[in-house]
């Protein structure tokens, strides 16, 4: 092999060493998102950063209850596969307690549905919902209140937030 066919074939594995590192770098990015993680709650009894959200007023044992964990931005909440970590359990009556890791400190958002009949679609006189902050929800925003009223701050430690389920 001459000298040239040698910066050739080198130069080509750099090109494909570049495109590769380039895939990689994106593929952590693409999976900071819709991550099921289970409700581990000694993840926020140590130095986190992490959210313990205490929920009141379930309904019913029955079904599940979700719980996401979304960045407080326009472009991420509520919106399809955008949640950073769910969480998913069978449904308790009265009170529960989850766990949210998140990956640095900085501004989230939670909303956590209680599929009561564990149908995975949203019934509206059956099902229940709730939001960080607890903002009110009605006809004109169609429960969907922007991220800036359901943001909270989450330090290097654990944040507790509370959660008041509401149904129809």
């Amino acid at each position: 092999m001459t000298s040239r066919m040698y910066r050739i074939a080198a130069s080509g594995f750099a090109a494909l060493a570049l495109g590769l590192s380039a895939i990689a770098l994106a593929v952590p990015a693409r999976a900071q998102y819709a991550q099921k993680i289970a409700n581990d709650l000694t993840l926020c009894s140590g130095a986190g950063p992490a959210v313990r959200i205490n929920v009141s007023g379930i309904k019913s044992s029955t079904g599940e209850v979700r719980v996401h964990l979304y960045r407080a931005t326009r472009a991420d909440w509520l919106e399809r596969d955008r949640w950073m970590y769910r969480v998913e359990t069978l449904a308790q009556k009265g009170d529960m307690t989850f766990c949210m890791p998140v990956p640095r400190a900085g501004s989230y958002a939670i909303a956590i549905r209680h599929d009561a009949n564990a149908n995975n679609e949203t019934d509206l006189f059956v099902d229940g919902g709730g939001m960080s902050n607890n903002p009110s929800i009605n006809v004109l925003n169609l429960g969907r209140p922007s991220h800036t009223r359901t943001a909270f701050e989450v330090s290097e430690g654990v944040t507790t937030v509370a959660i008041r389920m509401r149904y129809l």
